[in-house]
């Protein structure tokens, strides 16, 4: 039995719950089809120990109901996964989203039939939907990545994923627990574990810049300033690079929004060593990344490195592990930027083992643990924190199939071509929320999110209103969209020699290397995309 849709929405996570209220305004008829048992996304299925969003919590909220920016309470600056779990919970309660979800519910093919210029999307079980339109809100990263190690199949004991963390706790007492990976979910993980478990070690491939996150507890009073300026706020955000508003409350900023930034027209080689050293002491390390030249001039981004690594060797007890973790091969803004409680201090902790497999290679996963090229390490538990086949995995594991037959997995095989990050070209009326080509994450997701919901929406209704069947990009406006987002990024650390990131899809072997995200900032993108759809949507076929 095959069920029809007017929309077909992948994914109930953040994206895909406001895709629901939106397309209900249009008086459209939705499914959302999720792979977990309840709504969340990232937050639902990262549910490793410490897992936290970087951006603060009362930026990090929906903007569409001003009831709901009044009613939900924060108890921290920035929240945990649990609490803001519990804020998706919240959002699916009061909007009445879940009759529109079919949860469990893994999505492996999507087929377009032009004959009815309609979507046919079949489900792991064997289900069978249709729908004149589709939105992938599959999250920019949703398909953990687990390396291909030598032998890993051979382990007994306890195998996890901080990608794919348990529903039920994992009792870690009384074991010795590895984790491979250091990147951000390690980063977050790591302190929380050495807490849990009899002794961990660290698996570090490359080395990481992290700087201290704001711990603090929500203060009532600033919480209520953003409360009574929200309209204001979000008018901010909108006007912002990274979709964050700079909002200082008077009294209350330090306790809203963390360390006070420099200037991003300051510049960091006009300071002497001294001075450097002096705003560090003050603001933090997390002051070297507001530094306008930081990002774009290389010699201003090495004396931010070299200031770090001295920061490090004077946190760290031992010379040799403070080596270890000095990152030396690639720069600060390279990489997104990792927010950390304890990070460094985990390793001052006697119960803690830094392993660097530059020094001495991982050579094989044994039954009982790992053996490198110098050691062999016992374990009970292994963990993997090695991260997502970021931006474009969920997309190419849908087995999406356009017009006569293309595959979107072979039209992206020298790398992702969208136009907007919105669609492509090959694939009428299908959407993706975030998608490559957006600034999606280089910036506050919850408002990106929305500003593309909002796009699509509008599209949807421009083609109803106006008796039109699909849309779909040109083949000229994809390109040159392409080249466009490779171009503002020259120049950035993002582009910089000795930059290796998932950003360009550095993290998954065989995958080929192009720069994803979209680096002009979010006000300048967001303004094209008004632009273009107030022009007939520039750039696209409507047929």
């Amino acid at each position: 039995m095959q069920e029809n849709f007017d929309v077909v929405v992948v994914g109930a996570g953040f994206a895909g719950m406001y895709a629901i209220h939106r397309f209900r305004k249009l008086g459209l008829t939705i499914k959302v089809l999720e792979a977990g048992s309840d709504v969340g996304g990232t937050w639902y299925w990262n549910r490793y120990p410490g897992a936290r969003c970087d951006v603060a919590s009362l930026e990090y909220s929906f903007g569409f109901s001003k009831e709901l920016e009044q009613e939900w309470e924060w108890p921290e600056v920035f929240s945990s996964q649990p609490d803001i779990l519990r804020y998706a919970n919240h959002v699916a309660d009061r909007f009445e989203l879940r009759r529109d979800i079919q949860f469990n519910t893994r999505v492996v093919e999507m087929k377009y039939v032009e004959s009815s210029n309609l979507w046919q999307i079949k489900s792991e079980n064997g289900e069978l939907f249709q729908s004149r339109f589709c939105v992938m809100a599959t999250g920019c990263l949703s398909v953990p990545n687990t390396p291909l190690l030598s032998g890993a199949d051979n382990f007994e004991g306890e195998i996890l994923h901080t990608g794919r963390w348990p529903k039920e706790p994992v009792n870690l007492s009384g074991k010795r627990v590895g984790i491979i990976g250091t990147g951000s979910s390690g980063v977050q993980a790591i302190p929380e574990l050495a807490k849990q478990s009899e002794h961990l070690t660290v698996f570090q491939r490359t080395p990481v810049y992290t700087v201290p996150a704001n711990r603090k507890k929500m203060n009532h009073a600033v919480q209520q300033e953003f409360r009574d300026h929200y309209e204001h706020i979000r008018a901010l955000q909108q006007n912002s690079r990274a979709g964050v508003s700079g909002y200082r409350p008077g009294k209350n900023a330090h306790a809203a929004v963390g360390a006070v930034g420099a200037d991003q027209s300051n510049q960091i080689r006009e300071l002497s060593h001294s001075e450097r050293k002096a705003m560090i002491d003050q603001y933090g390390l997390g002051i070297l990344l507001s530094f306008g030249d930081v990002s774009s001039d290389l010699e201003a981004n090495e004396i931010a490195n070299e200031l770090f690594r001295e920061a490090i060797e004077e946190m760290i007890d031992d010379p040799n592990v403070a080596r270890k973790l000095m990152p030396k091969n690639y720069g600060l803004g390279c990489k997104r930027q990792v927010l950390d409680r304890d990070y460094y201090a985990t390793f001052n902790r006697p119960d803690v083992t830094l392993v660097d497999l530059i020094e001495t290679p991982l050579r094989h996963i044994q039954s009982a643990g790992i053996q490198t090229m110098d050691d062999f390490y016992p374990l009970d538990v292994l963990i993997y924190a090695t991260g997502f086949d970021a931006m474009t995995g969920a997309l190419i594991r849908s087995n999406i199939i356009g017009r006569s037959g293309s595959k979107l997995k072979h039209k992206w095989s020298d790398g992702p071509v969208a136009y907007l990050g919105l669609q492509m070209h090959g694939f009428p009326n299908l959407f993706t929320v975030t998608g490559p080509g957006s600034p999606s994450v280089l910036c506050n997701m919850l408002v990106a999110i929305e500003q593309h919901v909002d796009w699509i929406a509008d599209c949807i209704a421009y083609i109803r209103d106006n008796k039109l069947e699909t849309i779909e990009p040109t083949v000229e406006a994809e390109s040159r969209w392409v080249e466009h987002v490779n171009e503002v990024s020259v120049g950035t650390m993002f582009r910089a020699p000795t930059c290796n990131s998932w950003y360009l899809g550095a993290n998954i072997e065989g995958k080929p290397r192009i720069f994803m995200p979209y680096v002009g900032g979010y006000e300048r993108y967001r303004k094209q995309c008004e632009r273009i759809a107030s022009e007939g949507y520039d750039g696209f076929m409507l047929a």
